[in-house]
């Protein structure tokens, strides 16, 4: 006999299940965060899933086509480049230094930057005040050219790379940051919290911060596409990641010249990069759309 429950209990779900059920809502979003996810784990596990190693030449199949064409071979699913080396492989390990070294560049640069940002917005002194001017000034240039201008500095690698795009990303944490947690300060729930005797650590953490997540998530998300771009558009200028490094903007770099031979070894990595970043910021739209209707409900 089915259990029959006589009593109306209202349902009050958690914040995170309805900023899930929103974005749950929406096919595009759902796709876009499934195929991001399968990036990023393609990533973790891509040195086990690359069937080649990256630098391993193949004298007999230089230049061959992907398996699904004619004169393709099923032992090189996505064919090989002008050397001779397996286009997937060099796929797979390449998304560790075109996705992968970015996420953690816009982690490292998002906490330095949030924490120095809600600092500055929260303190209105000279000290902070003058700091604060300093980084709106480094706003001013643009984070590829502010790249460029580290690395001319410290030299091209890996390493200069990573540091140049990280410095370059933290001045927009900051100013998105201070703006938000300086025109919540204003407001009138802040001030009651403030005059209830809450600490300045207590607003920031649970007060301020779930009225400008959605800010934030976009920053970071804006960000994240933003580090995938400079870093393949470094390396497409010879000053980033150098070869035979297999990242993505050096892929696109060394096709150049085989375009009309070899279309795949453009295309390829061109269409990996291009889907990585639409999907990051369809993902951050709506998120930052679901956490703003929750916010607003």
């Amino acid at each position: 006999m089915p259990h029959i429950n006589l009593y109306y209990k209202d349902e009050n779900p958690s914040p995170l299940t309805l900023v899930w059920r929103r974005f749950n809502e929406r096919l595009l979003s759902m796709t876009a965060l499934y195929f991001l996810l399968a990036m990023i784990l393609v990533v973790i596990f891509s040195p086990l899933l690359a069937p080649y190693s990256t630098s391993m030449q193949f004298a007999e199949a230089v230049s061959l086509p992907p398996s699904w064409t004619e004169q393709g071979n099923i032992q090189f699913l996505m064919g090989t480049d002008d050397l001779g080396r397996d286009m997937l492989s060099r796929l797979l390990i390449g998304g560790i230094y075109s996705l992968g070294l970015p996420i953690l560049m816009v982690a490292g640069s998002s906490i330095i930057g949030m924490v120095v940002g809600a600092v500055i917005g929260v303190d209105r002194t000279i000290k902070y005040q003058s700091l604060s001017r300093v980084f709106d000034t480094l706003l001013s240039i643009p984070s590829f050219l502010m790249a460029l201008i580290i690395i001319a500095i410290l030299g091209t690698g890996l390493i200069n790379v990573a540091l140049a795009i990280t410095l370059s990303l933290i001045p927009q944490f900051i100013f998105v940051t201070r703006n938000a947690v300086h025109q919540e300060w204003q407001k009138d729930y802040v001030t009651a919290s403030r005059l209830n005797g809450c600490s300045k650590p207590y607003l920031l953490y649970r007060v301020i911060l779930p009225n400008i997540t959605p800010i934030l998530v976009m920053q970071l998300t804006v960000s994240l596409s933003v580090a995938i771009m400079d870093i393949a558009a470094l390396s497409f200028l010879g000053l980033g990641i150098q070869s035979p490094t297999p990242e993505w903007g050096s892929m696109l770099a060394r096709s150049l010249d085989e375009v009309y031979l070899s279309p795949w070894s453009m295309v390829l990595p061109g269409l990996t990069l291009f889907l990585t970043i639409m999907s990051i910021n369809i993902v951050g739209d709506s998120l930052r759309r679901a956490l703003s209707e929750r916010v607003n409900s």
